[in-house]
């Protein structure tokens, strides 16, 4: 039986659902009202703020409003074409090179002279019963204070060397960048701040000597470099400035004149001893700060080969035949070692040094290579650019309720 034949049950149904559509509707224009009515208190909240707003008292930490604190401040941001990217490759490229060359030019006309005296010095004491033909051989040579370790080698001068002339001492297979052995120091005590018990195990095993503290203490002291040079020509002696050769803020800072070595291991050994020699003894009755080749020691350096300033000559030296008297004390045999002296003359971009010139060179080089190359692909292939009103940085978006 269908619901046609129940006219009452048919009316009563078309009744609810209009009944339902108008409760609705209803509803939905109170929500409407509601959310117009919402908004527009919070935009009469918005508009009222700045005049609820309390004056800024002294203690506020809110920055004031600026372009800078906001991050609005104009902006370049530019648009690497192929000609901006070829023309920046290409003008970097003919900088670089000229700026190589004269730094190459410069380095080149440095003089510097180097000669190694560890094997030649110690070739001199070889005799049939002790060859000193291995490195043990050589360190046991070393070891004894008896033994003669001087030396006369002569060297060659090709040019004219202007003055100031540096004297360095070089190094090689002597790692001072070892954790260890660059640990191996006690700042508080160089700098004469009293010490706490502990302070100076970063020296052990040179911290102490029959529980009395040994001062300076650490590797790197007692293994101070302790060869001598003196130089002489034809016409007399030359003189070296071993002053001013360290860094002033180490003199004043980091080294006292209130602390002078005591107990140090090397100024107690005597004649062929057990003990093994580091390197050189300490004047107790000079301050640390007052001894600049200690200063000079014990700013480490950082690869197994490096230089250190030994003195300085002031006078010009002429082309010819330098000679030179070495004590040859310190011991790098044992660990097959070598020691160089070198004489050098210094320009506005240091020593005689052909890497950065060559850098400069060989960047540039590279630069203008790259240069032509894309210069070249755009050329044969060329692709046209897209719209620029497209990029971010360059269209105006429209408000997002729209």
């Amino acid at each position: 039986m269908s619901l046609s034949s129940f006219p009452n049950v048919a009316i009563l149904k078309h009744t609810s659902i209009k009944e339902a559509f108008m409760v609705s509707k209803h509803s939905l224009t109170l929500k409407k009202r509601h959310n117009v009515l919402f908004s527009s208190s919070m935009e009469s909240e918005d508009e009222e703020a700045p005049v609820a707003d309390k004056p800024k008292t002294h203690d506020s930490k809110k920055l004031p409003y600026t372009k800078f604190s906001q991050q609005e401040l104009p902006t370049i941001k530019p648009l690497m074409t192929p000609k901006w990217i070829v023309s920046m490759f290409l003008l970097l490229g003919f900088t670089y090179i000229p700026i190589g060359i004269v730094i190459l030019i410069i380095s080149n006309s440095m003089i510097e002279i180097s000669f190694n005296y560890g094997a030649a010095c110690i070739m001199n004491y070889s005799s049939p019963s002790n060859p000193l033909n291995t490195n043990n051989e050589m360190s046991n040579f070393m070891q004894n204070v008896n033994n003669p370790k001087t030396c006369n080698v002569s060297i060659n001068v090709p040019k004219n060397m202007k003055n100031p002339v540096y004297v360095y001492y070089q190094l090689e297979n002597f790692f001072q960048n070892h954790r260890r052995y660059s640990k191996s120091r006690s700042d508080k005590q160089l700098c004469g701040t009293s010490l706490k018990i502990g302070d100076l195990d970063v020296c052990k095993p040179q911290d102490s000597i029959n529980n009395v503290e040994i001062v300076p203490c650490g590797m790197i002291a007692w293994s101070l470099f302790n060869d001598t040079f003196d130089f002489s020509t034809s016409n007399g002696p030359i003189v070296v400035d071993r002053g001013g050769i360290s860094w002033l803020s180490d003199r004043e800072e980091i080294f006292s004149s209130f602390v002078f070595p005591s107990n140090f291991p090397n100024n107690n050994v005597y004649g062929n001893s057990s003990q093994f020699i580091g390197g050189g003894k300490l004047n107790p009755n000079v301050s640390l700060n007052a001894n600049e080749d200690f200063i000079v020691w014990m700013r480490t350096a950082s690869s197994p080969k490096f230089r250190k300033l030994w003195g300085k000559i002031d006078n010009d030296i002429n082309p010819g035949l330098v000679f030179v008297n070495i004590t040859n004390q310190y011991n790098v045999y044992n660990f097959g070692g070598a020691k160089k002296l070198v004489l050098s003359t210094r320009s506005w971009i240091g020593g005689k040094n052909a890497f950065l010139g060559g850098a400069y060179v060989v960047v540039g080089a590279l630069c203008v290579v790259l240069g032509f190359t894309f210069a070249m692909v755009h050329w044969r292939n060329p692709r046209p650019l897209g719209a620029i009103a497209y990029l971010s940085w360059t269209r105006k978006f429209e408000d997002s309720d729209n």
